[in-house]
């Protein structure tokens, strides 16, 4: 009965039929997180694969192809039978790759199907602890009296928090001097020690530095107060100032370009169930990220979306002149 409600329910959102809906799925369906096992994005895809086994009948694994900013992992999925049991876990670096890497083997969004955005998490404009401003408006002061001299960390191109810094330095009209390091850990451990002034980081992260007042905190990166209750009195840049600072790491869910429009809509119908998932909105609102509910969860408004910002952060990219390869 639950496979003939999972046919009966794809077939009414794609609006065709197809005898592929009789057996989908009928062994285990693979989920590719492009970044090494234990970060953020492979955290998200392994409480996905767990709500989506449910809905789906079948058991979900979580398959880390990590490398090159996460492009070989998305390569994979771009070149793999259009099927359904192969799909892509990705974040922002989705919309942002196109514009970072000159060769890319795969286009953004047409070599994919869209299936539904998975979630948003805001970030936090945190900086050493011996900086001397106290609020975002001395912060600002400080960086314009200091000219070039300003050091933003990153945890490596592409990654988010150096989007989030380019972001920022294209929102003051203002040069600063980036320090890529090899993932988020060194940067962290380098602005605590005083060797770099700021860093972009994704909130959760950030707060047990913040609690223990390791960093200073100026700012959260969403047009939103920040959901976590260590910072429900950090105001966001755009109301300090940066009118319409926006930049959240975003994960979607994709599949092969190709893959038939009954099995995309199994799909989405069970990512939907998912979201759903009491267990998973607990652990995704714990680590300060917001499940996606509104017309993004659709593959059309998905696909809308990540458009939109592949256009938007190629203009911030291409400005700062910073590239990947």
């Amino acid at each position: 009965m639950n496979r003939l409600w999972r046919c009966v329910a794809g077939l009414a959102l794609a609006g065709s039929a197809a005898l592929a809906c009789a057996d989908f799925p009928d062994k285990p369906v693979t989920l590719v997180v492009p970044f090494a096992a234990g970060g953020p994005s492979d955290k998200i895809a392994r409480d996905l694969a767990e709500a989506l086994r449910k809905p789906l009948g079948q058991t979900v694994i979580v398959d880390n192809t990590v490398g090159a900013g996460g492009t070989i992992g998305s390569a994979r999925v771009a070149r793999a039978t259009p099927d359904g049991y192969t799909l892509l876990v990705h974040h922002i670096g989705m919309a942002t790759a196109p514009a970072l890497y000159r060769k890319l083997s795969y286009k953004v969004p047409d070599d994919f199907e869209t299936l539904g955005l998975i979630n948003e998490a805001p970030s936090v404009l945190i900086g050493k602890p011996g900086l001397a401003a106290g609020n975002f408006a001395e912060l600002r002061q400080w960086i314009a009296s200091n000219g070039g001299k300003v050091n933003l960390a990153n945890a490596g191109i592409g990654s988010a928090s150096h989007l989030c810094g380019l972001m920022f330095q294209s929102a003051l009209k203002t040069d600063m001097t980036p320090v890529p390091y090899k993932g988020t850990a060194p940067a962290m451990t380098d602005l605590i020690g005083g060797q770099v002034d700021l860093m972009c980081e994704q909130a959760t992260n950030a707060v047990p530095q913040i609690e223990g007042k390791k960093v200073k905190v100026y700012g959260g990166t969403s047009l939103q107060k920040l959901p976590l209750a260590a910072l429900k009195d950090t105001p966001t840049l755009s109301e300090s100032g940066l009118k319409d600072f926006n930049v959240q790491v975003w994960h979607g869910l994709y599949a092969p370009r190709g893959t038939p429009p009954d099995v995309i809509a199994m799909l989405n119908t069970a990512l939907r169930a998912a979201l759903k998932d009491p267990e998973l909105i607990k652990r995704e609102e714990a680590l300060g990220l917001t499940v996606a509910s509104d017309d993004r969860v659709d593959p059309a408004g998905h696909r809308k979306f990540v458009e939109a910002e592949k256009a938007r952060w190629s203009k911030v990219i291409k400005d700062a002149g910073e590239y990947a390869d």
